[in-house]
């Protein structure tokens, strides 16, 4: 069973870690909103392993007109 929970990235602030935010979930965070700034369409998958994310798998679907 999959699950589609939305990222609430609001939690991604800054000031966050301040108040206990582990650095490499910013980090990850950080590359995940890098890909979502370069894909058009198409998805992203995170792999996590010992509730870290070691993977960031992306897949760009090119639609051609035809």
């Amino acid at each position: 069973m999959t699950d589609h929970r939305p990222i609430d990235f609001r939690h991604a602030r800054p000031e966050a870690r301040s108040e206990g935010f582990r650095p490499d979930i910013a980090a990850s965070l950080d590359k995940v909103r890098a890909a979502l700034g370069d894909l058009r369409f198409g998805s992203i998958t995170l792999t996590v392993h010992d509730a870290r994310v070691v993977q960031i798998d992306v897949t760009e679907k090119t639609r051609l007109n035809g």
